[in-house]
């Protein structure tokens, strides 16, 4: 009997590509999760063939995607002869459906490999291992494939890594990637025919009420890299990207190379390379020692002609003074050695002029930040917010007061990752603290290697004090 399926076209890919990858990501009201529903109830019909369900975290059937089955069978496809029970659907072939919780069952991953098509839903929440344990039992399974569906959140996690941040580039241009063995797409509510008035009110509604990051987020599939107290927002970073060029200023002033070594053996480095106040490059180098990256990040400083190198000295870092001081001997290069765990840069110098009362008082810097690592973030947030005003509300800024990222940068979408998941901690003093790296693993925040280089080049404040010398050997 001959079947027909209307489906959402933005989905036809999936039925039509050969990839054993076939991922679909997206916002709210895209259709994602009926339109694949419908789509595999489809292939269970015409194939025979069995569907492996799978959910990071599955408590219970209310979890998985049976109901999206059930409607797909007994609303959408009005099909007959299916057998519904509690806890699978049975078509009249004998094709079925099963239903894990990866988390709790971490080698159901490896089950798969009995099943034509398996299909992992909310695959944002998808740990490490999950995916370890998953893609390379699809791969030998010929013929199989495994379908993932998504809201994305951080681009830090485990799903963004793997399936976005590679590919962004042609998502954000295309809403499309393919080679031999991904077959990714952009599904957002503008893609849904069956789009409905309810819908429309609610996007309306956001769309005028919340962030334009957190709308980006809910609405459009972008990352979601706010968190609690975080001291930059996803929005002034986005403002920030290409600022320059939005505003019509060119860069000026030194040119900083930043280098943050890690914390410990081979964990990523991070460089970032500054003119003035536009960021020109963020890069992470993985798989090299601390000498390796030390050599890596001197031999960008020198090649780029750097007025300036700084470097973090707090921890493993301080060990790296001989080797950089040879390393750059001979240019018209100053160097820094960066302690952020040290006092405050200018401490009798005040913050910020207080004009709100007349009876406020300006606090110095000695007097609102915890210590220098602080600091330079806080005037680091700074900028960020004044590229916001001057982007997104059309007020004027100085741009020595603002930054910009350049639209060039490679892991754009790893740096706003960092960049927006730096989170501010409270203290008894009441001065301005951000969490150390070690607290912020400790909450499983990656370590915040190129948000770190960013945050050094702020350095570029204290060369432009009139009172410091230029020349910076020992600095700190």
């Amino acid at each position: 009997m001959k079947r027909t399926l209307k489906v959402n076209a933005k989905l036809i890919g999936l039925v039509t590509k050969p990839q054993p990858i076939k991922v679909v990501i997206g916002g709210r009201g895209s259709g994602k999760s009926i339109g694949v529903g419908d789509l595999l109830t489809f292939k269970m019909d015409t194939e025979g063939a069995d569907i492996y369900c799978l959910r990071e975290f599955q408590n219970d059937l209310s979890d998985s995607v049976h109901k999206v089955f059930v409607g797909s069978i007994e609303k959408r496809l009005d099909l007959v002869g299916w057998d519904v029970q509690r806890n699978t659907v049975i078509a009249p072939n004998g094709a079925k459906t099963t239903y894990k919780g990866a988390n709790r069952n971490p080698n159901a991953m490896q089950s798969a490999q009995d099943y034509k098509y398996s299909w992992f839903e909310e695959a944002h929440t998808a740990s490490q291992e999950s995916l370890d344990k998953l893609l390379p039992t699809i791969i030998r399974n010929p013929g199989a494939q495994c379908w993932f569906t998504a809201n994305p959140q951080s681009s830090a996690d485990p799903f963004s890594r793997r399936f976005i941040n590679p590919y962004l580039k042609d998502l954000l241009k295309h809403g499309v990637y393919e080679d031999d063995l991904h077959y990714i797409v952009v599904v957002n509510w503008r893609d849904n025919p069956w789009w409905n008035k309810e819908q429309r009110a609610l996007r309306a509604w956001d769309y005028a009420n919340i962030s334009r990051a957190k709308y980006d987020w809910i609405w459009e599939g972008k990352f979601n890299d706010d968190i609690e107290d975080a001291i930059i927002s996803a929005e002034w970073f986005d403002a920030a990207i290409d600022a320059h060029k939005k505003l019509g200023w060119e860069p000026k002033g030194r040119i900083i190379v930043s280098h943050d070594p890690s914390d410990k053996g081979p964990d990523d480095k991070g460089l970032c390379h500054r003119h003035g106040s536009l960021v020109l490059n963020v890069v992470e180098k993985a798989g090299l020692d601390i000498n390796e990256g030390c050599d890596w990040a001197t031999g960008y400083a020198i090649e780029h002609r750097a007025d300036v190198y700084v470097w973090d000295c707090d921890g493993i870092g301080a060990g790296l003074r001989r080797q950089t001081l040879d390393s750059i001997a001979g240019k018209k290069m100053d160097h820094i050695e960066f302690r952020g765990s040290k006092g405050v840069d200018r401490p009798k110098e005040v913050y910020q002029e207080v004009e709100s009362h007349p009876n406020a008082r300006a606090k110095t810097n000695e007097q609102t930040f915890k210590n220098r690592r602080a600091q330079h973030y806080w005037s680091l947030r700074d900028k960020f917010y004044n590229a916001y005003l001057a982007v997104v509300k059309r007020k004027y800024v100085d741009p020595d007061d603002m930054i910009s990222l350049s639209s060039g940068i490679e892991n754009m979408a790893s740096l706003r990752a960092e960049v927006c998941r730096i989170p501010r901690k409270q203290n008894g003093a009441g001065l301005i603290q951000i969490l150390s790296k070690e607290e912020m693993k400790r909450l499983k925040i990656d370590s915040p290697n190129m948000s770190d280089s960013v945050m050094m080049t702020e350095i570029h404040a204290v060369l432009a004090a009139k009172a410091l010398p230029f020349k910076f050997a020992g600095y700190g």
